[in-house]
């Protein structure tokens, strides 16, 4: 059995990389690319969350209570800052980089609203409604058009034969 022992520093390399990983990364991605075995990598993730919800359960305020207008304090305050400055400033704060970026993503991004899904559900199904009557319509239209000519031909064909 191979037991390989890992750095502290490497450890908290590989928690700060799988923390900021890209939206499509999956951890097992990042524990391949570190050439770190998986269960070990979620191990470390563990503990550092389990760390930061005991900090968090101490008295400290978690990153979800920060209201908007400290988040964007926090971010000029930490807009110029190194990464080890920024690594401080954030475990001072009781905050990991990786909310930060995520707020900075929040801000930038412009804002996709719910509701516009649901109205843009509503009218599609209205024009639907509103297609089928349409076609409804015309082929009652059709319909009585031909009645009318037929209505027609009758009437001539009765009126040959009176005179």
């Amino acid at each position: 059995m191979n037991l390989t022992t890992y750095s502290q520093a490497f450890k908290e390399e590989a928690v700060r990389k799988t923390l900021q990983r890209s939206s499509g990364q999956t951890i097992s991605d990042v524990a391949r690319q570190m050439n770190v075995p998986y269960h070990s990598l979620r191990n470390w993730l563990r503990k550092v969350r389990m760390a930061h919800q005991h900090t968090s359960a101490s008295g400290e305020k978690r990153a979800a209570d920060w209201s908007p207008e400290q988040r964007l304090q926090a971010l000029l305050d930490t807009h110029n800052l190194s990464e080890s400055e920024l690594n401080a400033w954030c475990r001072e704060h009781g905050l990991f980089a990786h909310q930060l970026a995520e707020w900075r993503t929040q801000l930038i991004a412009p804002a996709k609203p719910g509701g516009d899904a649901t109205e843009l559900r509503r009218l599609k199904d209205e024009i639907a409604t509103l297609q089928r009557q349409i076609n409804r319509k015309d082929k009652a239209l059709s319909e009585a058009a031909a009645l009318l000519v037929l209505q027609k031909k009758y009437q001539a064909l009765w009126e040959d034969e009176d005179k």
